[in-house]
């Protein structure tokens, strides 16, 4: 494999070579208990694309891209496509390293015209920027939100492609709004390692769940102190009020309820549905229409009463910078494992601060809580300097397959000790739910016989 060695800044010593890109297709059954059921998606197998970056000496980094089952072979094989990039580099150490990676991993001019700068080409490079600073923080001792909250407002950035910003957002803007930020840092990562980070939870809301699961689910949800929680709609108007109306009973007027509907209308029907569903208070409605209609969103805005977020399905910065620039969302959502990882999400918290749209970001898939967490604290610590109306969604299943799950506590996020990037998936669960071949799929390939009928020995 070929390496292009593009100079960036200082090496620390002693920190190796990328000797190996190892990627897995990883995917769990969800789709069996309808676990992320939405009006766009009614039965998804959440599933990671999920690569390992190995070096000559120390440890490993590890990043993914999240999908819902079919197509995930489709990234896999894009984040291979990826490795003569990665595989002889020295190990990414320094901002001016994480950049030029970035750099490198986006401005292929023959992939490059895949997306430009969107769709499976950006996220396998978001998974590889992902995993490098996952390295690069393990290396240095220091969980990634802490890892980039240590970087002056120079060194972050350095690490932005303003390419395509710059009507919206300049260089200096951005290094005032971080110079700006500084004084108050160490003060603020203090109360976030001490109080945790605001959360919502999504588990009650699965398009798929019962009204008896959906009441019970979201009275837990208050008691174990989430302020917050968020239903799935958009596949009927009937029993979308229904279900909003179950939902506001169980946790009372002091509980947000925000809406989520994946898509699935028309401008003139996300009107007509939201300002049906407003007598309820949703807190917001999320992804109403297309993610790439900058103008359908503004007219949503405008067009009813209830606020407006979007963002996990997003391509890149520059339709996060139009949508900013148009007025149309009252959220941004990031997403860890849709853009080009965390350079590209930089970008991104830093229009968000220029035009003082709160951050709430998107964590419903596999490692994406684990993921984001780090950029919403991040944000908080150096960037914004707020957690003022800011949430990071939470789900409740398939922590357990991480070395370093999230944490939750009240409600509230804890932030991570852990060095690196909370990405490291333990090797049992990649062998399990390796796709086709691990146990847990072998199990579901095998034809069904009728009852009572008996296996014959061949």
């Amino acid at each position: 494999m070929f390496f292009r060695n593009i100079p960036g800044g200082m090496r620390m010593a002693g920190t190796g070579t990328v000797t190996e890109l190892e990627v897995h297709d990883v995917r769990f059954p969800t789709s069996e208990q309808l676990d992320g059921s939405d009006a766009m998606n009614p039965d998804p197998d959440y599933s990671a694309a999920y690569v390992v970056l190995h070096t000559d000496g120390g440890p490993p980094g590890h990043g993914l891209c999240f999908t819902i089952g079919r197509g995930n072979e489709v990234m896999a094989a894009a984040i291979r496509s990826l490795a003569p990039y990665v595989v002889g580099r020295s190990a990414p150490a320094t901002a001016a390293d994480l950049a030029a990676l970035h750099h490198d991993l986006t401005h292929d001019s023959q992939l490059r015209w895949l997306g430009p700068e969107k769709g499976v080409m950006q996220m396998a490079a978001g998974a590889l920027v992902n995993a490098a600073w996952d390295l690069a923080a393990r290396r240095a001792g220091l969980p990634v939100w802490e890892f980039l909250a240590a970087l002056t407002p120079e060194e972050l950035v350095s690490l932005v492609d303003f390419r395509y910003l710059s009507d919206a957002l300049t260089p200096d803007e951005a290094l005032a709004l971080l110079r700006a930020a500084a004084p108050g840092r160490a003060a603020r990562a203090a109360r976030l390692k001490a109080e945790g980070y605001p959360a919502y939870t999504t588990s009650p809301g699965w398009l798929g769940y019962d009204d008896g699961k959906l009441v019970r689910l979201a009275r837990e949800a208050v008691a174990d102190g989430f302020g917050q929680i968020k239903l799935k709609v958009g596949a009927d108007l009937d029993d979308d009020k229904r279900r909003l109306r179950l939902a506001r009973d169980a946790v009372g007027p002091g509980v947000r309820i925000a809406v989520d509907a994946n898509q699935r209308w028309d401008v003139a029907e996300a009107v007509r549905w939201m300002t049906a569903l407003a007598p309820w208070t949703p807190h917001w409605i999320e992804e109403p229409t297309s993610p790439d209609d900058v103008l359908g969103h503004a007219a949503v805005r405008s067009g009813q009463p209830v606020k407006v977020a979007t963002g996990e399905h997003v391509a890149n910065r520059v339709v996060f910078k139009q949508l900013l620039q148009a007025g149309a969302v009252d959220f941004v959502q990031i997403d860890a494992a849709r853009v080009a990882g965390v350079n590209e999400n930089l970008a991104i918290l830093l229009l968000a601060a220029k035009y003082g749209v709160p951050v709430c970001p998107h964590a419903g898939g596999v490692g994406l809580c684990e993921l984001v967490q780090h950029l919403a604290m991040f944000d908080y610590v150096a960037v914004s300097g707020s957690w003022e109306d800011r949430v990071i969604e939470y789900v409740d299943h398939l922590h357990d397959h991480f070395s370093d799950p999230v944490v939750i506590d009240r409600g509230r996020y804890r932030a991570p000790t852990a060095p690196g990037f909370s990405a490291r998936m333990k090797p049992g669960s990649l062998a399990a739910h390796r796709f086709p071949d691990g146990p847990v799929w072998r199990a579901r390939q095998r034809p069904r016989r009728p009852h009572g009928e008996q296996e014959v020995p061949v």
